[in-house]
This record gives C-alpha cells, sequence and structure tokens, in this order.
C-alpha cells in the first residue's frame, strides 16, 4: 500500500516525543527538587525551633525515658537542661561523680529521644514580620514551588489525556521508521502503521502542544530567578496559598495534625468522600476550611461553630458554589444588620455568586427578583417576616449568621427564621459562640436543625464537655477553635467591618455633607446623641461580646475625644479608662497594667495619636479602628500596640465603616494612593507620608459625596 508518512518524517514524530517528554522528566526533577528545597528549610527551622525548645526542659524529664537517672548529680554537677545535655560529649558526663560510662551513653540515648520528639512537634510559623535566613529560604522554596505547579498541571492534564494513545501509536508506527521494515511488513501492519502516524501528528500537532511547551519553558526559566524580595511579596499577596502548598508538603508542620478534624471516624469517612467543584470560588481554602464545606455539603443541616477569625462565612460561601455547581439556584443569608452589607460584599469579593439585598424600603421588589432570577439573597432577622414564600418554594439553602440570636423561641424573629427554615431542606447555622457552655441555646438550634440528636443530647445537657456529647453532636454540630488549626499563627487577621447608617445617623450624616464639615462626616455613626442609634456602636458590642467568648480583651482607637467618651460610657465598668493626650506617661503605664489583670471582654480606648505609639499592650488580641485615618502609618502602629514580640495570641483587626460615606471614599483614596507608590518604590516611611490624604483630595471626598446625596 502506499504510504502517507516517510521515514524521515515519522523519525521527526519520534524525536517531538522524546524532547516533550525530555521536558516533562525535567520538570518532575524541578518540581521534586523545589519539594526538597521545601523539606529541607522546613527541617532547619524545625531543628532551631527545638534547640531553642531544649533550653526550656529540665534535665528531671529524662526519668520519663529512662530509669534510675540520677537527676540531682546532673544538676549539681551544672546540667540543667536537655539542651546541656546534648551539648556535652558522653565523656564530660560519665566523668561526674556517680554516673558510669555506661550510665552517660543511657543519658545521652534519652536526651536524644526528647530532642527527636520536640523536633518532630515543631511547627512552622510564617510571618512576614520574621524574614530570618530560615524562613527566608523556605518562603523563597514555596515560591519556586508555586511558579511551577500551573506547569505540572498543565504538564499532567496533556498526559492524562495523550499517554496511552501516545504509546500505543509509537509502538504501532514503527514499520513506518525504516524502509526495509515497511516492505517487510504485512498489510495489516502497514495500515496500523499508517493510522498510527496519523494520530501521532494529531496529538502532537502545534495546538496541543504550545500551551504545554510555554507553560514548562516559563517555569523553568523562572525557577532559578526568584529572589527572596520577590518571594516575600507574593507571600504578603496570598499567604494563604503558601500555607496550603507548605501543608500539603509537610502536613504535620502545619495545623493540628489531625486529618479529621475531631470528628468521629465514621462521621469522618462519609466527609472525606465528598468531592467539591469550587469552581467561581475566587479564593484559596485551608485544608480546615474545606474539611468544613465537606462536613456542611455531606450534613445538609448543620450548626458550624468555628471560633472567630476562621473564616465561616468564607466556608458558607465556598458551600454555596459548590451547590450551584452541582445546579443549585436559590440561596439565602440571615444575619444580624450590621453584618448585612458585610455579607453582601464578601460574597462578591469570593465568589460569582449573583447578591441581591433584601433589606429596607425596597425590600419586597428585591424579593421578587431573588424569586425570580436566583443567586444570593441576603437579610436580616428583622426583615424575614416580609419573606412571605409558597409552600412549594424550596430554596437550596438558607445559611444564619449570628444563629444565637433565634435562642429565644417565643421571640418573633425567631419565628419568622424557623418559618423560613421549613422551606429549606439545606441549613447552615453559624455562630462563634462557644456554645458548649451555653447548652440549653444549643439545644435549641439543633432542635431545628435534626430533632433526632436534639432528642438524643437532651438526657446529657449536663455533660457538654464529655466525649459521648460531643461525639452524639457530631453530625450536627461543628466547632474547630484557632489554637487547633492555625498553628502556623497567621498573627495579624485584617477584615472590613461595613455597616448600614440607621435614621438618625443618615440625618446627621447629610447636614454634616451639606455643610462641608469633614470633621463631622468622619464622625459618621458615632456623633448621634444617643448611640443606641448608632450601627458602629452596635457592631463594637457585638465584636467584644465574642471577643468575651473567647477569652479575649479588646483595645479600641479612635482620632476623637468625643468618640472616646461615648464608647467609654457605653462600656461601663467593662472599660478602663481612657488613654487620651492629657494621661501622663506614668498614668498611661498604670491603666495598661490594670488592663493587663482586667478578665477577658475587658476593653481599653485610645486615643490613636497618644495610646498608638510607645505602649506595649499584648494583652489585647482584638483591635477595633473606630474610623478610617488619614495615614496608613498611624493605623499600623497602633495595631503594632498589640501585634509585637510577646503577643501570645493572633491579632484580630476589625476597622468598622459605613457603606457610602467618606469611610469607603477614605479606604479607596488611600489604597489607590498607596497602590500608585508602591509601583515605583519599596516600602519605606516615605511610602507612608505619600499614602497620607491631603486637603486637596479631602476637598474632592467632600464635593463627590455631596453631588452623590443630590442624586438620591
Amino acid at each position: 500500500m502506499a504510504r502517507n508518512y516517510s521515514s524521515p518524517e515519522v523519525r521527526a514524530l519520534q524525536r517531538k516525543y522524546q524532547e516533550l517528554y525530555a521536558k516533562f522528566r525535567q520538570l518532575d526533577s524541578l518540581e521534586q527538587r523545589s519539594r526538597t528545597e521545601v523539606q529541607t528549610a522546613v527541617d532547619k527551622i524545625a531543628a532551631d525551633g527545638s534547640k531553642e525548645l531544649l533550653t526550656t526542659i529540665s534535665v528531671d524529664e529524662l526519668s520519663r525515658y529512662k530509669k534510675g537517672v540520677r537527676i540531682k548529680t546532673l544538676h549539681d554537677a551544672g546540667f540543667h537542661t536537655i539542651s546541656d545535655i546534648l551539648k556535652a560529649h558522653p565523656y564530660q558526663l560519665s566523668a561526674i561523680n556517680g554516673i558510669s560510662p555506661e550510665g552517660a551513653q543511657d543519658i545521652r540515648k534519652a536526651a536524644d529521644t526528647i530532642a527527636k520528639t520536640a523536633q518532630d512537634g515543631i511547627k512552622i510559623r510564617l510571618s512576614a514580620d520574621d524574614k530570618s535566613p530560615a524562613s527566608t529560604a523556605l518562603v523563597t522554596a514555596l515560591c519556586k514551588y508555586k511558579r511551577i505547579l500551573p506547569a505540572v498541571s498543565t504538564a499532567a492534564q496533556f498526559r492524562q489525556y495523550y499517554d496511552s494513545d501516545l504509546t500505543k501509536a509509537l509502538a504501532d508506527a514503527k514499520p513506518a521508521t525504516g524502509g526495509l521494515r515497511w516492505i517487510f511488513a504485512s498489510a495489516a501492519k502497514k495500515s496500523t502503521a499508517d493510522a498510527a502516524c496519523a494520530s501521532l501528528v494529531q496529538i502532537l500537532s502545534d495546538a496541543n502542544l504550545t500551551p504545554v511547551n510555554e507553560a514548562m519553558s516559563g517555569a523553568m526559566r523562572q525557577f532559578n530567578y526568584i529572589s527572596a524580595k520577590e518571594a516575600w511579596e507574593d507571600f504578603s499577596r496570598d499567604s494563604i496559598a503558601y500555607i496550603n502548598l507548605l501543608e500539603s508538603i509537610e502536613p504535620d508542620r502545619v495545623g493540628s495534625g489531625d486529618e479529621i478534624y475531631g470528628l468521629p471516624e465514621e462521621l469522618a469517612g462519609s466527609v472525606a468522600d465528598i468531592a467539591l467543584d469550587l469552581t467561581g470560588l475566587r479564593c484559596s481554602l485551608r485544608r480546615y476550611q474545606e474539611w468544613g464545606v465537606k462536613y456542611a455539603v455531606a450534613q445538609r443541616r448543620i450548626l458550624l461553630g468555628d471560633e472567630m477569625g476562621l473564616g465561616k462565612t468564607v466556608q458558607a460561601i465556598a458551600v454555596m458554589v459548590h451547590l450551584r455547581n452541582q445546579g443549585a439556584t436559590h440561596f439565602a443569608v440571615v444575619c444580624p444588620a450590621s453584618v448585612l452589607t458585610n455579607w453582601c460584599r464578601e460574597i462578591e469579593k469570593h465568589s460569582d455568586l449573583n447578591v441581591i439585598k433584601v433589606h429596607g424600603s425596597g425590600k419586597e421588589a428585591a424579593l421578587q427578583q431573588w424569586l425570580s432570577q436566583g443567586g444570593v439573597a441576603v437579610t436580616t432577622f428583622e426583615t424575614t417576616a416580609a419573606f412571605e414564600l409558597d409552600d412549594s418554594f424550596r430554596p437550596d439553602m438558607l445559611t444564619v449568621d449570628e444563629a444565637h440570636y433565634i435562642k429565644n423561641p417565643s421571640a418573633q424573629r425567631t419565628v419568622n427564621v424557623k418559618k423560613l427554615c421549613g422551606h429549606a431542606d439545606r441549613l447552615l447555622f453559624m455562630t462563634g459562640t462557644a456554645l458548649e457552655n451555653r447548652v440549653e441555646e444549643m439545644a435549641t438550634l439543633i432542635t431545628i436543625l435534626n430533632q433526632e440528636v436534639a432528642k438524643a443530647i437532651q438526657p446529657m445537657l449536663s455533660l457538654s464537655s464529655a466525649p459521648q456529647f460531643r461525639e452524639a453532636v457530631a453530625p450536627v454540630y461543628y466547632r474547630r477553635k484557632r489554637e487547633d488549626v492555625l498553628t502556623e499563627l497567621p498573627e495579624l487577621i485584617e477584615s472590613c467591618e461595613w455597616c448600614n447608617l440607621l435614621p438618625e445617623e443618615k440625618r446627621i450624616y447629610r447636614d454634616a455633607v451639606a455643610e462641608q464639615n469633614f470633621m463631622a462626616a468622619r464622625r459618621v455613626s458615632w456623633n448621634v446623641d444617643d448611640l443606641e442609634d448608632s450601627s458602629k456602636a452596635r457592631r463594637l458590642l457585638e465584636i467584644i461580646e465574642d471577643a468575651k467568648d473567647q477569652g479575649r480583651k479588646v483595645l479600641i482607637f479612635s482620632f476623637f475625644l468625643d468618640t472616646i467618651s461615648k464608647i467609654a460610657a457605653l462600656l461601663g465598668d467593662s472599660c478602663m479608662e481612657p488613654i487620651t493626650g492629657s494621661v501622663s506617661p506614668a498614668r498611661r503605664q498604670e491603666i495598661i497594667d490594670e488592663f493587663s489583670g482586667a478578665p477577658a471582654g475587658s476593653a481599653l480606648v485610645a486615643q490613636i495619636q497618644s495610646g498608638g505609639t510607645g505602649l506595649n499592650i499584648q494583652s489585647a488580641s482584638v483591635v477595633i479602628m473606630c474610623e478610617p485615618q488619614l495615614k496608613p502609618s498611624i493605623e499600623n502602629q497602633a495595631i503594632s500596640r498589640a501585634y509585637r514580640m510577646g503577643q501570645a495570641r493572633s491579632v484580630l483587626v476589625y476597622r468598622l465603616l459605613c457603606d457610602d460615606t467618606v469611610d469607603e471614599r477614605i479606604m479607596e483614596l488611600l489604597k489607590a494612593k498607596q497602590k500608585e507608590f508602591d509601583a515605583f518604590a519599596d516600602e519605606s516611611k516615605a511610602a507612608d507620608d505619600t499614602a497620607e490624604l491631603d486637603k486637596a483630595a479631602i476637598a474632592d471626598i467632600m464635593r463627590a459625596e455631596q453631588k452623590a446625596l443630590e442624586a438620591e
């Protein structure tokens, strides 16, 4: 039969294949090299950490590993810690009166065992504030790994589709590689070879190879040219991606090491079997967050009790994205009015889901829009009264944030929310409050979610801390603590808390804008006569309550003296004497000392110019900014009062902001000015100075605000 492909053409196809797979092997080698670099850097950090730890472990611990060790003799000879033992040569130990050479060897073996246990238990804590050589080596190795992963994925996809076809086609095409082979081949083999050649041409076409080759060439080109500065900058932009990569390579060095996060084994198995489709989610999930999403999907009606700062909102959004990708269309979120805007912004920021705010004067029209178009309806507890739904209507999932708001069965909002729950097969209740300490509230919520579980736990309510109680509620209630899952310590977690203006606030704010009074406009929400009418004050009280439940204390900053006075009066006995410019340095320290000994939930209010510099307030781990400052460095200095060496807990920073006010304009301008400067220079004091809003920028803000209000 006639040949469609000459021997040189077929051999060229073979070379093309060999060159491609040589690149695959090179890429595999780079991936393994980068993983090895990560592991080496991790081992160095763990070794350094264990050395420091061993200086704090007494030689008394040796008796746990070897009976008969003469502890007092070691102390008398100047060996007080395990570190002292490891630094000594066995001859030095055996030279101690009363310790034989064999005894010295046993002591050294026991110390080595303790050292290995200590090193194995070291958790990696990455922070952009700790750019030590060891941390820099790890971040750089992770950056290399992160850069080549897209190419690895592209290559893997190509091989997944074509590996077996290529192997077969290459084998079948052999008769076409040489003249004699072709002459002596049977007609059937010639036909098969010709078809195989056609298949090779198709598979190894430029359309298939170009994206693969470009991805691999780009990865290989970048691999050896990643600087430490570039790696740290990338880490600062997306630290979660780095922690996820570290967790994938060294899972025992990050997180709790608990693969099932405290769930009973059988339940954990069904959760692990869930395959998530998070197409449309615009953020990376930590492993514990992904596990929480799987739990919600598997169990259908749950109460997620993760502590504040663990990302319950993102987990809820991810559940909705997954369900949307499975064909779901209608979701609803019920939340306090103080976080309504925040929910809308978070959904828009972290997903491609359509958000419809059902609240205020246009709530009826918004509700009808949601019913007809689908998406995520975000509403408040009070507005649920407007949700008159046909009995046949079934939203795909209802999320209730701060679910402990419906603890009172007789309250109207509880009645309304329960009625709405009756329409939904899937329910996701969320609360950061430790309901183990409020077991009656927990039982009330679980009754709505799962009556069988509620009935089972009723006789055990007095045993809420017992293992059998936790196992009984596991199908419904899931809670992780920060120290259990964030051992890598992302020390600083910042969030913008967007509040909706209440009627009285809005009236006062309109007057300030009409008068072009920038300072009055900046005090938006705080310049009402009664803080009962302040949306920021309401959110502040909620944050403080959450902090109290978690054993945290709160540091509150404002630029304005009248705001500080109002907050101090609002908080009463739980608030220390405020720190302002009129308080002497000696008295400031006394106030801080009193605050250090105060109980959880206590607050210290400070004028940001006075309390924001020169003070160490590590006893606080929650920081609240009452309004945005005109210079980012002022905020950074204030946050650093709590976020500094010696801080035992990660610091949560909340910025209280009002939607569609100067708060929003100030934040936008500061962000734009900082970005503009960063494009031309490194971070420096000049960057902070450049980012400050000048008089012209302030005048522009007020004019824009006046136009916006006139257009309403």
